[in-house]
């Protein structure tokens, strides 16, 4: 199958790009860097350059493909507020599916997004889905919590290093999944007729909260953690004062975000029907505490590779 990937060159879009070669499809990633995305092309992608805020390019991007998996967000870095990015993106998009006569859409989105309006970026998935239901595309959408792989920056390398890992608001249990395994299911609803116009959770075996995660760092580490858990009020004022400058509106959005993670109501929901309509195993999902201590064994033994070539080069150093 033609399948164009947007939003390949992030974490989650090049394990989906990846997935897709894999199963054989023919996969076009439309990117906004040919240059940053070089790896993409070295694994056997076509490269097209395109933005979502420029419909000319999305119909550029679009001749002859049949399928659609759509794994963008903004990054937190980037300027400009998200509903000027990602909801005038996602209109673009879906329009120039309309153009190309492309029905088969796959969307990634984030679970509960209904129950969190008040926050821009769940806004825009439920309003993107909600547009979806309420057209005749071939939707599948992928109702995510998040990533493990975003655990490494926040908890693994913090206790690694005797750093402070920073946690927000009320413990909140979050089913992670790992960026390859929801890669898989993207790609297997390309071929699983069961999944069309269906809105489906895709999540880990289970729910972990901070203080579980941390534990665990400890464990595998074999160093002890700092927490410094950030009262909600103090996020509510960061938002409050950097809403007020035009270049922190995207960071003030995101803040917002931290009161669905930090709001303590578990992310989290039954995977059973969704197994079954993807025709995956979850035995072959990873769990949380196999993908930290892979994380831990690798880097450690590298450190310690590492110690061993200095001494090396200490020793030839000597004069005798």
């Amino acid at each position: 199958m033609q399948v164009l990937v947007i939003g390949a060159t992030g974490t989650l879009g090049r394990q989906i790009a990846r997935r897709a070669l894999d199963a054989g499809h023919q996969v076009r990633c439309m990117v906004r860097s040919p240059r940053k995305a070089a790896f993409l092309q070295e694994w056997g992608c076509e490269l097209t350059r395109g933005d979502l805020l420029e419909p000319d390019s999305l119909d550029y991007a679009l001749e002859g493909q049949e399928a659609v998996i759509d794994a963008a967000t903004t990054r937190a870095t980037e300027g400009g507020s998200v509903y000027d990015t990602d909801w005038t993106g996602k209109v673009n998009l879906l329009n120039a599916c309309e153009r190309a006569d492309v029905k088969r859409i796959v969307f990634v989105s984030l679970l509960d997004a209904d129950q969190h309006r008040d926050v821009p970026l769940m806004d825009i998935k439920h309003c993107t889905e909600q547009a979806l239901i309420a057209s005749d595309f071939d939707y599948t959408i992928l109702r995510c919590a998040a990533f493990m792989q975003g655990l490494i920056s926040q908890f693994a390398i913090p206790v690694l290093e005797n750093q402070t890992v920073w946690v927000s608001g009320t413990p909140t249990p979050i089913a992670y999944m790992n960026t390859q395994d929801v890669a898989r299911f993207a790609v297997a609803a390309l071929e699983r007729p069961e999944t069309i116009r269906k809105a489906l959770p895709v999540v880990g075996p289970r729910a972990w909260t901070t203080s579980e995660i941390t534990q665990l760092c400890e464990k595998y580490s074999g160093k002890s953690s700092r927490v410094f858990r950030v009262q909600p009020f103090l996020l509510r004022l960061m938002q409050a004062v950097t809403s007020f400058f035009e270049p922190a509106v995207n960071v003030a959005e995101r803040l917002a975000f931290d009161k669905v993670v930090g709001g303590g109501r578990a992310l989290t929901a039954p995977m059973e029907e969704s197994y079954a309509a993807f025709g995956l195993d979850p035995a072959e999902t990873t769990g949380l505490e196999s993908y930290l201590k892979e994380y831990y064994d690798t880097i450690l033994r590298r450190l310690r590779e590492m110690e061993a070539d200095l001494d090396k080069d200490a020793k030839k150093k000597l004069p005798f």
